[in-house]
């Protein structure tokens, strides 16, 4: 049974939600941060380090039992802001692991590593990758990273493609695509303790009536999700239309990331 957890990017929106939702629930809740985090409460640690400094997060995560690694750059740019926390960082995370004999991994990838998928095509984990920007890329390779260290070294992994965290929707796209806080903390704490792990990935959405992606996983890991994001379904129609997003945005999954830079040929996404 996982007892102790490092959180890494602990000092984010998701990293804030999972000290709340899983206070008590763990023995040692060890928080990471390139900042400075305050206020800890019982059972909490920080640690103020950078992922990319592989002898710091050996350190770090000796002693644990499982690891959530959040800590990223997001972005639709920048592979110059991506590279080191992204790619790096994220390898840094899995052969500490490894060295530390720390099995269970949950690692925060992203609906964008499939962005480029248009958006009546309902995606599934199995589906293959289509980033949309180079931080849809860095999840691919998080993911990929994943699967290798599960294989490889017999690691315990789940990967969850988190889609739009917000504490309610307030947009057309979040019907189909909400998680909801009280749903992430859920997916997180499913994922620390489903038995029989190998290697899975499931969506970060919660239990919406038009959910965007088609998930047998998530029983896998014993995720059940409650929120649904038709409870304001009428309150964001009353405000917006679906034809008020952007045309090319509305076309994909990855929404406001597929135009950044865009220099291709929309006649060839199929």
């Amino acid at each position: 049974m996982v007892k102790k957890i490092l959180i890494t990017g602990a000092g984010g929106r998701i990293g804030a939600a999972l000290r709340a939702g899983l206070k008590g629930r763990y023995e040692t809740i060890r928080l990471v941060d390139l900042q400075p985090i305050e206020d800890l409460e019982e059972g909490e640690e920080a640690v103020q380090a950078d992922i990319c400094d592989l002898q710091a997060v050996e350190d770090m995560i000796k002693g644990m039992d499982g690891v959530v690694h959040l800590a990223a750059s997001v972005s639709a740019r920048g592979w110059e802001t991506m590279f080191e926390p992204n790619f790096i960082g994220t390898y840094n995370i899995f052969e500490a692991a490894r060295r530390q004999g720390v099995r269970r991994i949950v690692y925060a990838s992203s609906i964008h590593a499939h962005g480029f998928y248009r958006r009546e095509q309902k995606v599934a984990p199995d589906s293959p990758p289509r980033p949309d920007s180079i931080y849809g890329v860095s999840k691919v390779f998080g993911e990929a990273l994943g699967r290798f260290y599960a294989d490889k070294h017999g690691m315990e992994v789940v990967g969850l493609r988190i889609a739009s965290f917000q504490p309610k929707p307030t947009t057309v796209r979040h019907l189909g695509t909400w998680l909801s806080p009280r749903d992430c903390v859920e997916l997180v704490d499913c994922s620390l303790q489903a038995k029989g792990i190998h290697f899975e990935v499931v969506y970060g959405v919660s239990a919406n009536s038009r959910e965007l992606y088609t998930d047998p996983n998530r029983a896998n890991i014993g995720y059940i999700p409650l929120d649904n994001a038709e409870d304001y379904a009428a309150e964001i129609l009353a405000a917006m239309k679906p034809e008020d997003e952007p045309e090319m945005e509305r076309a994909f999954h990855g929404a406001l990331y597929v135009p950044v830079g865009f220099s291709g040929d929309l006649s060839k996404i199929s």
